[in-house]
């Protein structure tokens, strides 16, 4: 089920920017930071009072003089907002309103989705009185707030989730193994889809943005059903001015929330990107399992070691991902294109396996015998009990004498012998330690 939108916009140097990053120190949960996973992120997985959503820093809305302006605030209000369940307008109190505010309002009017117009730079109760002009904007009662001070972040936020939309019926595909077809645009990601279903049911084009919607398919291969998700490229629809890649990503990241695993799509010329970084962080994030695809590999001039550095260039770019297979495929001429349904069903599989508790315990006990923790201020860390409390992502709960002194290189120590054991090829690990004053809390 993916979770609801919540997308920041308005004009430059209003805090936009400030205003995420506060929130992001909220009492939230907040998805944690890993090594290797790149930090310059948009996106913030959040849940305040019980309520989960994304929220979508969009960046400011930066205008140009001359004739384009209309333009180009028009083009670039509309990327934000299209796909956004909630939208939080922010402008500066202490400027009061602009022409460049009433240009986004007018739009976010005529978009019809949920607004709340946030001023932002009220520093101090005794400043309210700088909101009274901003109800010339149309967009309802203006929320003072103070992102360099938290002043009233939590109130707001209270109105956020009161316009979230009611949470959809789950998909009832128990059987299905649902798959997003993610990355950068102009990889081949509808070639792609078009090679496994084997007909023309994705128009495919070398237009970067050609995918305007995520496209559901089910298919079968090997009396295996997928349901098949091709989603809009995570860049901007088509060549415009002014850089907008990160709008568009809202639109895959609900793909990826909805998928079991995901088929990361990476173009064979252009090698692993920043954008593909950021795409592939995602989906380890979310929990999801991922086949990664190597796609154009018949433009690629080759020798007998060709593969083996490719590889070892995606191992190193996307170090977070060491778990993901690989596959090198010309969705042209459906050059290994029939080994992806097989990776996909392993993976599906893997995502989804079950440890028994005293196999489960008999590892970690050998691993602990073999490589005993690490003393920490003193103390060192007992491992009492070990048990898999979810799959999709395979969780699992360490309960230790103190959480504390349990070290992140340790944790990781303890995740490798987990994947000696049992596998779980393609799918991230979810490691919880528990200590005894975490249960008394």
């Amino acid at each position: 089920m993916s979770k609801p939108i919540v997308a920041i916009v308005g004009r430059p140097n209003v805090g936009k920017s400030t205003l995420f990053n506060r929130i992001a120190n909220k009492q939230m949960s907040i998805v944690d930071d890993l090594a290797g996973v790149t930090r310059d992120r948009i996106y913030l997985d959040a849940e305040w009072l019980g309520h989960e959503f994304t929220m979508i820093d969009t960046g400011g809305i930066d205008l140009d003089t001359g004739d384009q302006i209309m333009k180009s605030v028009r083009r670039q209000a509309e990327l934000a907002i299209e796909e956004a369940d909630v939208v939080l307008f922010i402008v500066d109190g202490k400027t009061g309103p602009t022409s460049m505010d009433e240009d986004v309002a007018g739009i976010l009017r005529q978009s019809k989705k949920p607004i709340l117009l946030v001023v932002n730079k009220v520093d101090s109760m005794q400043a309210e009185h700088q909101i009274y002009d901003f109800y010339s904007l149309a967009c309802g009662d203006p929320i003072p707030v103070s992102a360099v001070n938290l002043l009233n972040i939590g109130d707001l936020l209270d109105e956020v989730i009161k316009r979230l939309p009611g949470e959809p019926p789950e998909e009832d595909h128990s059987d299905v193994i649902k798959v997003a077809v993610i990355g950068r645009p102009n990889v081949g990601k509808s070639s792609l889809v078009n090679s496994l279903l084997g007909v023309e049911r994705v128009i495919v084009s070398d237009v970067p943005g050609t995918t305007r919607d995520a496209i559901d398919t089910h298919f079968s291969a090997d009396g295996i059903d997928f349901l098949l998700i091709d989603t809009a490229g995570m860049r901007r629809r088509a060549k415009i001015e002014l850089p907008v890649e990160r709008y568009s990503i809202i639109r895959s990241l609900r793909a990826i929330d909805r998928a079991d695993v995901v088929l990361m799509v990476i173009d064979a010329v252009d090698g692993v990107t920043e954008q593909d970084k950021k795409i592939a962080g995602y989906a380890h994030e979310a929990g999801r399992g991922v086949v990664i695809v190597v796609n154009k590999w018949d433009l690629v001039e080759k020798d007998s070691k060709s593969t083996l550095r490719f590889t070892e260039t995606i191992r190193g770019e996307l170090a977070f991902m060491q778990y993901a297979p690989i596959v090198f495929v010309s969705a042209l001429t459906k050059q290994r294109v029939h080994r992806i349904t097989e990776l996909l069903k392993y993976v599906a599989d893997q995502h989804s396996m079950r440890v028994g508790t005293s196999v489960l315990n008999q590892v970690i006990e050998d691993a602990v015998a073999i490589n005993p923790p690490p003393a920490e201020r003193g103390k060192r860390l007992k491992i009492f009990y070990t048990t898999q409390a979810q799959v999709r992502p395979p969780t699992f709960v360490f309960f230790v004498n103190e959480s504390e002194i349990m070290h992140f290189s340790y944790l990781r120590f303890l995740e490798n012998k987990l994947r000696e054991a049992f596998g779980f090829e393609g799918t991230p690990l979810k490691l919880v330690v528990r200590g005894r004053r975490d249960e008394e809390s």
